[in-house]
């Protein structure tokens, strides 16, 4: 037996989330069973766990796009039992019963090596959100950010994945301004490392010139829609924004002068079905390179209990940081 936040939907239509008991052979097809120890909460999670269930497609459902612990068993070469491991994205949570359970079955390929000197807990702090966010960076450097070429803005900035990008980017001697539509939470960002503080408001509304004066020297954007467009054209000549989400809107109000003046990119970042050696790179820059007291400050501690309420905040805009829920709480 195993316990688990299991949402249902009745005969109306509405959704229910309750923890459980369940026995083992309720858990879905795969080659490899984890005893989990945490998962965290990301906007996905809300939905999920939200009127009408979100991305779910079968009935009853354990959501949790993410999930940190230890293998029980193993029918797959690369892993044992007792190996830590780590798995986000591959619409685990979506599609297939997730990580707000005791235990998981999974397929193999899905997993990454819990990196040497991260525990399960702060795998979880850092999550699908955080992995985001170090892709997002990775690409940028890619296409040459370096600290030396000048500030660097990141957008939703209070949230999951903007936490980690303030975190990660102050680390390595980015200057980061920091955007965000909470005045209670500047002291919050300053403590990860942002320089300055940008309401909200100032980047709200599209601007009528397709281009401004060159101001960053890239962005990390959570927020899409008519934030993108306007950070597009204050970027400086060949500089690139990564995007990672979409809660200012899917809509794209903006022209293509941006990318024919200044020679600009649009990074677009896939952390679901990104390949391996993607995932453990960026892995791997997040256990030497994210400073773990800056993690900590983020960590919101959750239990199964705590999640409906949980993902109707997270959808509001309304969680600050990274919630780490202990399954086993």
């Amino acid at each position: 037996m195993f316990r688990a936040l299991v949402v249902e939907k009745d005969a109306a239509g509405a959704t229910h989330a309750t923890v459980q008991n369940l026995p083992d052979d309720r858990l879905p097809p795969g080659d490899v069973t984890v005893a989990v120890e945490y998962s965290t909460l990301n906007y996905k999670d809300g939905l999920c766990l939200g009127s009408g269930g979100g991305m779910v497609k079968t009935w009853p459902h354990v959501p949790g796009i993410d999930l940190a612990g230890t293998i029980l068993t193993s029918d797959h070469p690369c892993y044992g039992a007792g190996d830590k491991v780590v798995l986000t994205g591959w619409r685990v949570g979506e599609v297939q019963w997730g990580g707000y359970a005791q235990k998981a079955r999974v397929n193999a390929d899905w997993l990454v090596p819990l990196a040497p000197g991260m525990t399960t807990r702060q795998a979880m702090a850092v999550g699908t959100a955080g992995f985001t966010a170090m892709l997002a960076l990775l690409a940028l450097e890619d296409h040459g950010l370096t600290p030396s070429k000048g500030e660097v803005l990141v957008t939703g900035a209070a949230g999951g994945v903007g936490s980690v990008a303030v975190a990660l980017l102050a680390n390595l001697g980015y200057r980061v301004a920091a955007v965000t539509g909470r005045p209670e939470t500047e002291a919050y960002l300053k403590g990860l490392g942002a320089s300055r503080i940008i309401p909200r408001a100032d980047l709200a509304e599209v601007s009528k010139r397709p281009l401004e004066s060159e101001t960053w020297a890239g962005c990390i954007d959570a927020v899409g829609g008519a934030m993108l467009a306007r950070v597009l054209g204050q970027l400086q000549h060949g500089a690139s924004v990564a995007a990672v989400g979409l809660a200012g809107g899917a809509a794209l109000p903006t022209s293509v002068v941006p990318f024919l003046l200044r020679g600009i990119n649009l990074l677009g970042i896939d952390s679901v079905t990104c390949p391996y050696p993607q995932r453990f790179r960026a892995w791997s820059r997040i256990a030497s390179d994210l400073p773990l007291d800056k993690l900590e400050a983020m960590i919101r501690p959750a239990t199964l209990a705590d999640l409906p309420a949980l993902g109707a905040a997270i959808l509001q805009g309304g969680v600050q940081g990274r919630v780490v829920v202990d399954v086993n709480a």
